[in-house]
């Protein structure tokens, strides 16, 4: 586990335990900031978890660490190499997958096929033309299985239900094979039902070597599955630890509990 958050990118910690870490990691949008100097560290072979209230710069975060956006000041690096500015396909292409609040799937297209153009770049139609091989569509399939929508492979993704999108969005992002996946509300909107497979996958893959960062509102699934809890507000951490000391953290109660 690491300690606080500025100790942790400054100890001299070796870069192999370091999955993903920012220094000063600043964005603003007009006049509101909404990452301030933000520090911390991720480990590497962990859970880790990224919570906060809303509005205090978790996805902005998300955002910037991925390419999304260009944050304005700061740097992040990704198992000891420098990943600030870089396009989101060569960070992806550098080992890390996300999801996104809101599901990224192609309506109009199968569960398969949205699986399949996933892990493959060059565009949509040669992505899918390339993809058609049989080894690709066997792995495709293992994945729909793995997260238990197998059965809805041939099913167009407009069909499906937000909770199923959800997992087929993360199934995508399992076909690229990454080392580090960002999840962004895994459990937003998604059944108990559904949760609790995506809560069980998590610490599946977890053990085969895959570390997490989840940013999440959903407080029963954030304390059962993580291994380091990173606790955001107003654009930076303030509270940093296992989940049995982020439950009673003062400041924690305070700014995100509102207690």
């Amino acid at each position: 586990m690491t300690g606080t958050a500025g100790a942790a990118v400054g100890s001299g910690a070796t870069s192999a335990a370091q999955s993903l870490a920012t220094v000063g990691l600043t964005k603003a949008f007009g006049g509101v900031t909404a990452l301030d100097a933000a520090t911390v560290t991720f480990r590497q072979g962990e859970v880790n978890a990224l919570i906060g209230p809303n509005g205090s710069g978790k996805t902005t975060f998300f955002n910037c660490v991925t390419g999304m956006i260009r944050p304005d000041g700061g740097r992040t690096s990704y198992r000891g190499e420098e990943i600030t500015g870089r396009a989101p396909h060569l960070i992806a292409r550098a080992g890390i997958g996300r999801t996104f609040q809101l599901c990224r799937v192609f309506p109009r297209m199968s569960a398969l096929d949205n699986v399949l153009v996933a892990a493959r770049s060059g565009g949509l139609w040669n992505g899918l033309r390339g993809a058609r091989r049989r080894a690709e569509v066997d792995r495709a399939r293992g994945w729909l299985t793995r997260l238990g929508i197998e059965h809805l492979a041939d099913v167009e993704a407009r069909n499906m239900s937000w909770g199923q999108q959800k997992l087929l969005e993360l199934a995508g992002v399992l076909m690229s094979g990454p080392e580090t996946v960002l999840l962004d509300e895994p459990a937003g909107g998604v059944n108990p039902a559904l949760l609790d497979r995506i809560g069980s996958l998590v610490r599946e893959l977890n053990a085969e070597g895959r570390t997490f960062v989840i940013v999440e509102h959903n407080m029963d699934l954030v304390m059962s599955i993580s291994d380091h809890v990173v606790v955001f507000d107003r654009g930076r951490p303030i509270a940093e630890g296992p989940p049995s000391v982020i439950r009673s953290d003062e400041r924690v109660l305070g700014a995100y509990l509102g207690v």
